[in-house]
Protein backbone atom coordinates (compact mmCIF):
# COMPACT_ATOMS: atom_id res chain seq x y z
CA UNK A 1 0.00 0.00 0.00
CA UNK A 2 2.93 2.37 0.73
CA UNK A 3 5.86 1.50 -1.60
CA UNK A 4 8.00 4.31 -0.17
CA UNK A 5 8.50 2.30 3.02
CA UNK A 6 11.74 0.24 2.98
CA UNK A 7 13.10 -1.76 5.92
CA UNK A 8 16.15 -4.01 6.31
CA UNK A 9 14.26 -6.52 8.50
CA UNK A 10 10.82 -8.22 8.50
CA UNK A 11 7.91 -6.40 10.09
CA UNK A 12 4.83 -4.33 9.43
CA UNK A 13 4.29 -1.05 7.60
CA UNK A 14 4.43 1.81 10.16
CA UNK A 15 1.67 3.63 8.27
CA UNK A 16 -1.02 1.01 7.60
CA UNK A 17 0.25 -1.93 9.62
CA UNK A 18 0.29 -4.38 6.67
CA UNK A 19 3.01 -7.03 6.61
CA UNK A 20 6.05 -6.00 4.58
CA UNK A 21 6.87 -8.10 1.50
CA UNK A 22 10.40 -9.36 1.09
CA UNK A 23 12.21 -8.09 -2.03
CA UNK A 24 14.64 -10.47 -3.72
CA UNK A 25 18.17 -9.01 -3.62
CA UNK A 26 19.99 -11.88 -5.32
CA UNK A 27 20.14 -13.03 -8.92
CA UNK A 28 18.05 -10.66 -11.06
CA UNK A 29 17.76 -8.05 -8.33
CA UNK A 30 16.61 -4.52 -9.01
CA UNK A 31 19.71 -2.41 -9.61
CA UNK A 32 18.97 1.15 -8.48
CA UNK A 33 22.37 2.67 -9.27
CA UNK A 34 22.54 6.11 -10.83
CA UNK A 35 20.41 6.35 -13.97
CA UNK A 36 20.16 2.57 -14.19
CA UNK A 37 17.23 0.32 -13.35
CA UNK A 38 17.27 -3.46 -13.47
CA UNK A 39 14.02 -5.41 -13.31
CA UNK A 40 13.43 -9.08 -12.70
CA UNK A 41 12.03 -11.21 -15.51
CA UNK A 42 8.70 -11.32 -13.66
CA UNK A 43 8.56 -7.54 -13.43
CA UNK A 44 9.33 -7.18 -17.13
CA UNK A 45 6.55 -9.61 -18.00
CA UNK A 46 3.98 -8.02 -15.68
CA UNK A 47 4.78 -4.54 -16.94
CA UNK A 48 4.54 -5.64 -20.56
CA UNK A 49 7.87 -4.04 -21.40
CA UNK A 50 8.73 -4.35 -25.09
CA UNK A 51 11.82 -3.19 -26.95
CA UNK A 52 12.90 -2.60 -30.52
CA UNK A 53 16.21 -1.87 -32.23
CA UNK A 54 16.66 1.71 -33.39
CA UNK A 55 16.82 1.99 -37.17
CA UNK A 56 15.75 4.19 -40.03
CA UNK A 57 11.99 4.49 -40.54
CA UNK A 58 9.73 6.50 -42.80
CA UNK A 59 8.74 9.67 -40.94
CA UNK A 60 7.03 11.30 -43.90
CA UNK A 61 3.48 12.60 -43.87
CA UNK A 62 1.04 9.90 -42.89
CA UNK A 63 -2.72 9.85 -43.27
CA UNK A 64 -5.23 7.55 -41.61
CA UNK A 65 -8.21 6.48 -43.71
CA UNK A 66 -11.32 4.63 -42.63
CA UNK A 67 -12.12 1.70 -44.86
CA UNK A 68 -14.22 -1.43 -45.18
CA UNK A 69 -13.01 -4.98 -45.83
CA UNK A 70 -14.33 -6.55 -49.03
CA UNK A 71 -13.62 -9.70 -50.99
CA UNK A 72 -10.83 -9.78 -53.56
CA UNK A 73 -12.66 -9.91 -56.89
CA UNK A 74 -9.48 -11.05 -58.62
CA UNK A 75 -9.78 -14.31 -56.65
CA UNK A 76 -13.52 -14.80 -57.35
CA UNK A 77 -14.54 -17.90 -59.33
CA UNK A 78 -17.77 -19.03 -60.95
CA UNK A 79 -19.09 -22.53 -61.58
CA UNK A 80 -21.22 -22.71 -64.72
CA UNK A 81 -23.36 -25.47 -66.20
CA UNK A 82 -21.53 -27.47 -68.85
CA UNK A 83 -24.75 -28.70 -70.51
CA UNK A 84 -28.51 -28.23 -70.51
CA UNK A 85 -30.77 -30.14 -68.14
CA UNK A 86 -32.88 -30.05 -64.97
CA UNK A 87 -31.40 -29.69 -61.47
CA UNK A 88 -32.60 -32.73 -59.53
CA UNK A 89 -30.78 -32.09 -56.23
CA UNK A 90 -28.52 -29.39 -54.79
CA UNK A 91 -25.76 -30.46 -52.40
CA UNK A 92 -24.62 -26.87 -51.69
CA UNK A 93 -27.58 -24.93 -50.33
CA UNK A 94 -26.31 -21.90 -48.38
CA UNK A 95 -23.82 -19.10 -48.95
CA UNK A 96 -20.82 -19.04 -46.63
CA UNK A 97 -20.16 -22.77 -47.07
CA UNK A 98 -16.63 -23.77 -47.97
CA UNK A 99 -16.25 -25.86 -51.10
CA UNK A 100 -13.29 -27.74 -52.57
CA UNK A 101 -12.52 -28.91 -56.08
CA UNK A 102 -14.09 -32.31 -56.73
CA UNK A 103 -16.91 -31.86 -54.19
CA UNK A 104 -20.45 -32.77 -55.39
CA UNK A 105 -22.49 -29.65 -56.16
CA UNK A 106 -25.69 -30.84 -57.86
CA UNK A 107 -27.22 -33.74 -59.75
CA UNK A 108 -28.74 -33.16 -63.17
CA UNK A 109 -31.12 -34.94 -65.52
CA UNK A 110 -29.90 -34.35 -69.07
CA UNK A 111 -30.98 -36.21 -72.19
CA UNK A 112 -27.89 -34.96 -74.02
CA UNK A 113 -25.64 -36.42 -71.33
CA UNK A 114 -27.48 -39.73 -71.43
CA UNK A 115 -26.98 -39.93 -75.20
CA UNK A 116 -23.25 -39.19 -74.77
CA UNK A 117 -22.96 -41.97 -72.18
CA UNK A 118 -24.73 -44.39 -74.54
CA UNK A 119 -22.27 -43.49 -77.32
CA UNK A 120 -19.37 -44.20 -74.98
CA UNK A 121 -20.76 -47.59 -73.88
CA UNK A 122 -21.59 -48.54 -77.48
CA UNK A 123 -18.03 -47.80 -78.60
CA UNK A 124 -16.66 -49.93 -75.74
CA UNK A 125 -19.05 -52.77 -76.60
CA UNK A 126 -18.26 -52.72 -80.32
CA UNK A 127 -14.56 -52.91 -79.58
CA UNK A 128 -15.11 -56.12 -77.61
CA UNK A 129 -17.56 -57.78 -80.03
CA UNK A 130 -16.91 -56.68 -83.61
CA UNK A 131 -13.13 -56.32 -83.87
CA UNK A 132 -13.52 -54.74 -87.34
CA UNK A 133 -10.11 -53.82 -88.81
CA UNK A 134 -11.72 -50.90 -90.68
CA UNK A 135 -12.84 -49.11 -87.50
CA UNK A 136 -10.50 -47.28 -85.12
CA UNK A 137 -12.24 -48.23 -81.87
CA UNK A 138 -9.68 -46.59 -79.52
CA UNK A 139 -10.24 -43.30 -81.31
CA UNK A 140 -14.03 -43.64 -81.01
CA UNK A 141 -13.74 -44.43 -77.30
CA UNK A 142 -11.32 -41.55 -76.73
CA UNK A 143 -13.63 -39.10 -78.53
CA UNK A 144 -16.59 -40.25 -76.40
CA UNK A 145 -14.53 -39.90 -73.19
CA UNK A 146 -13.41 -36.40 -74.15
CA UNK A 147 -17.01 -35.38 -74.75
CA UNK A 148 -18.03 -36.61 -71.30
CA UNK A 149 -15.08 -34.81 -69.69
CA UNK A 150 -15.95 -31.57 -71.47
CA UNK A 151 -19.46 -31.87 -70.03
CA UNK A 152 -18.08 -32.06 -66.51
CA UNK A 153 -17.63 -35.76 -65.69
CA UNK A 154 -14.46 -36.82 -63.90
CA UNK A 155 -12.25 -39.74 -64.96
CA UNK A 156 -13.54 -41.76 -62.00
CA UNK A 157 -17.17 -41.19 -63.06
CA UNK A 158 -16.41 -42.25 -66.63
CA UNK A 159 -14.69 -45.37 -65.32
CA UNK A 160 -17.77 -46.19 -63.19
CA UNK A 161 -19.98 -45.94 -66.29
CA UNK A 162 -17.69 -48.34 -68.13
CA UNK A 163 -17.66 -50.82 -65.22
CA UNK A 164 -21.42 -50.76 -64.71
CA UNK A 165 -22.31 -50.77 -68.43
CA UNK A 166 -25.43 -48.74 -67.63
CA UNK A 167 -26.60 -45.17 -68.23
CA UNK A 168 -27.78 -43.33 -65.10
CA UNK A 169 -30.97 -41.28 -65.04
CA UNK A 170 -29.16 -38.46 -63.24
CA UNK A 171 -25.50 -37.51 -62.96
CA UNK A 172 -23.72 -35.81 -60.09
CA UNK A 173 -21.69 -32.80 -61.17
CA UNK A 174 -18.51 -32.06 -59.23
CA UNK A 175 -17.06 -28.63 -58.43
CA UNK A 176 -14.30 -27.26 -60.61
CA UNK A 177 -13.68 -24.35 -58.21
CA UNK A 178 -12.81 -23.94 -54.54
CA UNK A 179 -13.38 -21.27 -51.91
CA UNK A 180 -16.24 -19.82 -49.88
CA UNK A 181 -19.63 -19.78 -51.59
CA UNK A 182 -20.83 -16.21 -52.04
CA UNK A 183 -23.81 -16.76 -54.35
CA UNK A 184 -26.06 -19.65 -55.44
CA UNK A 185 -27.92 -18.91 -58.65
CA UNK A 186 -30.16 -22.00 -59.01
CA UNK A 187 -32.71 -24.04 -57.09
CA UNK A 188 -33.79 -27.66 -57.23
CA UNK A 189 -36.09 -28.20 -60.20
CA UNK A 190 -34.63 -25.35 -62.25
CA UNK A 191 -33.79 -25.93 -65.90
CA UNK A 192 -30.31 -24.76 -66.80
CA UNK A 193 -28.69 -24.11 -70.14
CA UNK A 194 -25.06 -24.41 -71.15
CA UNK A 195 -23.02 -21.60 -69.60
CA UNK A 196 -25.64 -20.68 -67.00
CA UNK A 197 -24.18 -19.71 -63.59
CA UNK A 198 -24.60 -22.27 -60.81
CA UNK A 199 -22.66 -20.62 -57.96
CA UNK A 200 -19.84 -18.18 -57.22
CA UNK A 201 -16.99 -18.43 -54.72
CA UNK A 202 -14.45 -16.11 -53.12
CA UNK A 203 -11.05 -16.94 -51.66
CA UNK A 204 -10.81 -15.31 -48.20
CA UNK A 205 -7.05 -15.81 -47.79
CA UNK A 206 -6.57 -12.52 -49.63
CA UNK A 207 -8.88 -9.53 -49.17
CA UNK A 208 -9.36 -5.92 -50.19
CA UNK A 209 -9.86 -2.89 -47.97
CA UNK A 210 -11.60 -0.04 -49.77
CA UNK A 211 -11.44 3.60 -48.65
CA UNK A 212 -11.89 7.06 -50.15
CA UNK A 213 -9.52 9.94 -50.89
CA UNK A 214 -10.34 13.53 -51.75
CA UNK A 215 -9.35 14.59 -55.23
CA UNK A 216 -6.71 16.97 -53.85
CA UNK A 217 -4.96 14.08 -52.05
CA UNK A 218 -4.79 11.56 -54.88
CA UNK A 219 -1.51 12.82 -56.36
CA UNK A 220 0.27 12.17 -53.04
CA UNK A 221 -0.19 8.42 -53.36
CA UNK A 222 0.47 5.77 -55.98
CA UNK A 223 -0.14 2.09 -56.58
CA UNK A 224 2.13 -0.34 -54.66
CA UNK A 225 2.66 2.17 -51.81
CA UNK A 226 3.04 0.21 -48.53
CA UNK A 227 0.36 0.69 -45.86
CA UNK A 228 -0.50 -0.58 -42.40
CA UNK A 229 -4.06 -1.74 -41.75
CA UNK A 230 -5.56 -2.18 -38.26
CA UNK A 231 -8.95 -3.53 -37.24
CA UNK A 232 -10.90 -2.26 -34.19
CA UNK A 233 -12.69 -5.62 -33.89
CA UNK A 234 -9.40 -7.54 -33.70
CA UNK A 235 -7.57 -5.65 -30.96
CA UNK A 236 -3.98 -4.81 -31.81
CA UNK A 237 -3.77 -6.78 -35.05
CA UNK A 238 -1.90 -4.80 -37.72
CA UNK A 239 -1.48 -6.13 -41.26
CA UNK A 240 1.03 -4.88 -43.80
CA UNK A 241 -0.45 -4.35 -47.25
CA UNK A 242 -0.07 -2.26 -50.36
CA UNK A 243 -2.16 0.04 -52.53
CA UNK A 244 -3.65 -2.21 -55.18
CA UNK A 245 -5.68 0.32 -57.15
CA UNK A 246 -6.57 4.03 -57.23
CA UNK A 247 -9.62 4.80 -59.31
CA UNK A 248 -8.71 7.43 -61.94
CA UNK A 249 -12.34 8.61 -62.08
CA UNK A 250 -14.00 10.81 -59.46
CA UNK A 251 -17.34 9.92 -57.94
CA UNK A 252 -19.96 12.13 -59.58
CA UNK A 253 -21.79 12.80 -56.33
CA UNK A 254 -19.00 13.44 -53.80
CA UNK A 255 -15.96 14.09 -56.03
CA UNK A 256 -13.82 11.54 -54.21
CA UNK A 257 -11.57 8.71 -55.37
CA UNK A 258 -11.72 5.06 -54.43
CA UNK A 259 -8.46 3.57 -53.14
CA UNK A 260 -8.15 -0.18 -52.76
CA UNK A 261 -5.68 -1.96 -50.46
CA UNK A 262 -4.66 -5.60 -50.86
CA UNK A 263 -3.98 -7.50 -47.60
CA UNK A 264 -3.17 -11.16 -46.84
CA UNK A 265 -5.48 -13.15 -44.58
CA UNK A 266 -3.82 -16.56 -44.15
CA UNK A 267 -5.45 -17.33 -40.77
CA UNK A 268 -8.91 -16.19 -41.80
CA UNK A 269 -9.27 -13.76 -38.87
CA UNK A 270 -10.33 -10.86 -41.07
CA UNK A 271 -13.82 -11.01 -42.54
CA UNK A 272 -15.55 -9.01 -45.29
CA UNK A 273 -17.58 -6.14 -43.86
CA UNK A 274 -15.16 -5.34 -41.01
CA UNK A 275 -14.15 -1.75 -40.27
CA UNK A 276 -10.48 -0.99 -40.92
CA UNK A 277 -8.08 1.90 -40.33
CA UNK A 278 -5.45 2.44 -43.03
CA UNK A 279 -2.21 4.28 -42.27
CA UNK A 280 -0.69 5.41 -45.53
CA UNK A 281 2.45 7.51 -45.98
CA UNK A 282 2.22 10.40 -48.41
CA UNK A 283 5.93 11.22 -48.74
CA UNK A 284 9.04 9.17 -48.04
CA UNK A 285 11.60 10.42 -45.49
CA UNK A 286 13.68 7.58 -44.06
CA UNK A 287 15.73 8.75 -41.07
CA UNK A 288 16.76 7.46 -37.66
CA UNK A 289 13.47 7.33 -35.72
CA UNK A 290 11.71 5.86 -32.69
CA UNK A 291 8.08 4.79 -32.28
CA UNK A 292 5.83 7.49 -30.85
CA UNK A 293 5.05 5.24 -27.87
CA UNK A 294 8.71 5.25 -26.80
CA UNK A 295 8.94 8.99 -26.11
CA UNK A 296 8.06 10.53 -22.73
CA UNK A 297 7.66 14.30 -22.80
CA UNK A 298 7.08 16.83 -20.06
CA UNK A 299 8.08 20.41 -19.27
CA UNK A 300 11.72 19.42 -18.92
CA UNK A 301 12.09 17.82 -22.34
CA UNK A 302 11.74 14.49 -24.18
CA UNK A 303 13.39 11.25 -23.18
CA UNK A 304 13.36 7.54 -23.94
CA UNK A 305 14.47 4.43 -22.10
CA UNK A 306 17.07 2.14 -23.62
CA UNK A 307 18.11 -1.39 -22.69
CA UNK A 308 21.80 -1.74 -21.88
CA UNK A 309 24.01 -4.68 -22.77
CA UNK A 310 23.92 -5.91 -19.15
CA UNK A 311 20.10 -6.10 -19.20
CA UNK A 312 19.50 -2.92 -17.22
CA UNK A 313 17.55 0.11 -18.45
CA UNK A 314 18.76 3.73 -18.67
CA UNK A 315 17.00 6.94 -19.59
CA UNK A 316 18.29 9.31 -22.23
CA UNK A 317 17.32 12.83 -23.17
CA UNK A 318 16.69 13.17 -26.89
CA UNK A 319 15.94 15.92 -29.34
CA UNK A 320 13.00 14.76 -31.49
CA UNK A 321 12.01 16.11 -34.89
CA UNK A 322 8.70 16.32 -36.65
CA UNK A 323 7.31 12.91 -37.60
CA UNK A 324 4.02 11.18 -38.24
CA UNK A 325 1.54 9.17 -36.21
CA UNK A 326 3.87 6.18 -35.99
CA UNK A 327 7.48 7.38 -35.88
CA UNK A 328 9.38 10.46 -34.69
CA UNK A 329 12.88 11.28 -36.03
CA UNK A 330 15.71 11.52 -33.49
CA UNK A 331 17.99 14.49 -34.10
CA UNK A 332 20.30 13.73 -31.17
CA UNK A 333 20.55 11.51 -28.10
CA UNK A 334 20.46 8.05 -29.69
CA UNK A 335 22.53 5.99 -32.10
CA UNK A 336 21.74 3.39 -34.72
CA UNK A 337 21.33 -0.03 -33.10
CA UNK A 338 20.30 1.21 -29.64
CA UNK A 339 17.61 -0.95 -28.11
CA UNK A 340 14.70 1.32 -27.17
CA UNK A 341 11.78 0.55 -24.86
CA UNK A 342 8.64 0.93 -26.98
CA UNK A 343 6.10 -0.22 -24.42
CA UNK A 344 6.26 0.06 -20.62
CA UNK A 345 8.45 3.17 -20.49
CA UNK A 346 6.07 4.75 -17.97
CA UNK A 347 6.83 2.00 -15.44
CA UNK A 348 10.55 2.60 -15.76
CA UNK A 349 9.98 6.33 -15.47
CA UNK A 350 7.94 5.80 -12.30
CA UNK A 351 10.79 3.76 -10.79
CA UNK A 352 13.22 6.56 -11.68
CA UNK A 353 11.00 9.20 -10.07
CA UNK A 354 10.70 7.10 -6.91
CA UNK A 355 14.47 6.51 -6.84
CA UNK A 356 15.44 10.15 -7.37
CA UNK A 357 12.80 11.59 -5.08
CA UNK A 358 10.84 13.29 -7.85
CA UNK A 359 13.85 14.50 -9.84
CA UNK A 360 13.31 12.18 -12.80
CA UNK A 361 16.00 13.94 -14.86
CA UNK A 362 18.79 13.10 -12.42
CA UNK A 363 21.69 11.22 -13.91
CA UNK A 364 20.27 11.19 -17.43
CA UNK A 365 22.62 10.96 -20.40
CA UNK A 366 22.44 13.77 -22.88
Amino acid sequence: MHPQIHEDHPGNCPICGMKLIKVEMTGNRMDMSANKIRLTATQVQLAGIQTDTLREENTGNEKTLTGTVTTDENKAQELSARLAGRIQELFIRTTGEKIIIGQPVYSIYSEDLQEAEKEYLLAKQQQKVLHSPDVDYPQLISAAENKLQLWGLSSAQIKDIANSGKVSATTTMLSKVGGTVSEIAVHEGDYVTEGMSILKTHALNSLWVEAQLYASEVNSYKESDPVSVSFPDLGELVIKGKVEFINPELSNASKINLVRISIPNPQGLIRPGMLAYISIAGSSNHVLAVPVSAILTDGKGSRVWVKNTDGSYSSRIIKPGSGNQSYVPVISGLNMGDIVVTNGAYLLNSEAIFKNGGNNMAGMKM
